[in-house]
């Protein structure tokens, strides 16, 4: 007779977020803080990304808020991070990766590695510092250190688009290391149970999952989910605490009003929200990351496992958050339809290309379960920029915007621009200033 072990202990996914204030950045002798101020080394930082051979050039600046500056073309926004013990980013610099979502995670709050260049395709976008670019967008009021690359000429379009974003990744992990042993912090501790202890809690609330929709498309539509590139996965559960640890990471060069950076990811909206009302509101049972693919069959697997999945999470309700727009828009539409024929209430959260005048058709596909809609605003929407005094990178790019043309740049040096050219600008996690309402 085997008489019956004792059950192993499991381990409690837990995580502790100590989060460092940052108030300005400036260059200097060595790497570090004080009061409040990031110090940079030039030499330091060079050294560090050029450790990337296919890297010809590499320069830096610095952008603070309430300045006169633009920085142009934006290819990603970056987050400082670093953990106590292991690698922040996991999947992306060696073979070996531990799981996100446990132990100590340092962030540099109020700053970011924010990478330019050379414009590989058409769908950068711009940051304004100050003026009223700067109101529609969260990435005006960080301090950014700012990274101009230049490739070596050998190099094709794929690789000049995934060396620019590692550098950047690689930069942010660097930066973020400057943290980890700063007394002055304001701690947030998180907790994350398994789906069984979960689905007995707050039995009285309502069980929300979030469907996590992210760019898989390919050259300037790629996602990386703990180092590999979502278009070779199929939906996958995750937790919060993954995406709070750095396990996503952006690719992606859409529209840059509504594209995901790598500091949306880690300041996912949605997530936050979501945590701050579970227990009072709601059950955040988890996330389904969906992979937004390119064929109509792959639309429909990746839609039917997406549904499935919030369904043995148990949900009684789904968020479901956009990237991108286009074709993106019918995986939005058949996720929300399958869901509410399964009596799932569902909301989804998009932005609108209505023309420039507002009466085109909003959205690309559409079906009638959709009927709750948050709105991030019409991406086609028209702002004319002032002349700044300092540009970093490359103004002539807006031609080649999403949001701008050939005749963006007026003669008086002021630009005109779709609200689409904005980094941030109409955020369909929801992190934005811009929104819409019925009347």
């Amino acid at each position: 007779m085997v008489k019956n072990k004792e059950p192993r202990g499991v381990k409690k996914m837990h995580l502790e977020l100590r989060k460092v204030q940052i108030q300005n950045i400036a260059f200097g002798e060595e790497n570090a803080i004080r009061d409040h101020v990031l110090y940079l080394n030039k030499d330091s930082l060079t050294e560090e990304v050029m450790k990337d051979k296919r890297i010809k050039k590499v320069d830096f600046d610095i952008a603070r808020p309430g300045e006169s500056v633009r920085i142009i073309p934006v290819k990603d926004v970056i987050e400082p991070r670093a953990k106590l013990e292991g690698d922040i980013f996991p999947g992306i610099f060696k073979e070996t990766m531990e799981e996100g979502g446990y132990g100590v995670t340092y962030a540099l709050k109020g700053c970011a590695v924010t990478t330019t260049g050379p414009i590989v395709g058409f769908q950068e976008g711009l940051i304004d510092m100050s003026g009223p670019a700067a109101e529609y967008t969260p990435f005006s009021k960080l301090n950014h250190l700012v990274m101009v690359i230049e490739k070596q000429p050998e190099f094709d379009a794929h690789e000049h688009e995934q060396m620019v974003r590692m550098a950047g990744i690689r930069l942010a992990a660097f930066v973020g290391q400057l943290a980890v042993g700063q007394e002055e912090y304001e701690s947030e501790e998180y907790t994350w149970d398994s789906i069984g202890e979960k689905y007995a809690q707050y039995p009285d609330l309502p069980k929300v999952v979030y469907v996590y929709n992210c760019m898989s498309q390919g050259l300037l539509h790629d996602t990386y989910f703990y180092g590999r590139d979502s278009k070779q996965m199929v939906p996958t559960m995750i937790t919060p605490l993954e995406v709070m640890d750095g396990a996503l990471v952006s690719g992606n060069c859409v529209s840059p009003g509504s594209k995901t950076t790598t500091w949306h990811h880690l300041n996912n909206a949605v997530i936050e929200e979501c945590m701050k009302k579970h227990g009072k509101e709601i059950n955040f049972m988890g996330i389904v990351l969906n992979p937004l693919m390119v064929s109509l069959k792959e639309k429909y697997r990746d839609c039917m496992l997406t549904i499935r999945m919030a369904e043995m999470l148990g949900a009684d309700g789904v968020i479901i958050s956009q990237e991108g727009f286009g074709n993106p828009t019918t995986d939005l539409m058949l996720v929300c339809q399958g869901l509410e024929k399964r009596g799932i209430k569902t909301v989804i959260i998009t932005n609108e290309d209505a023309g420039v005048d507002g009466m085109s058709e909003s959205l690309p596909d559409s079906v009638t379960e959709a009927d709750a809609i948050v709105s991030t605003g019409n991406s086609n929407a028209t702002i004319m920029l002032p002349k700044m005094d300092k540009t970093i990178g490359v103004l002539s790019d807006v031609a080649k915007t999403t949001g701008g043309n050939v005749d963006s740049i007026q003669d008086d040096g002021r630009l005109l621009i779709e609200i689409h050219g904005i980094m941030g600008g109409h955020n369909l996690q929801g992190n934005t200033y811009l929104g819409a309402i019925t009347i």
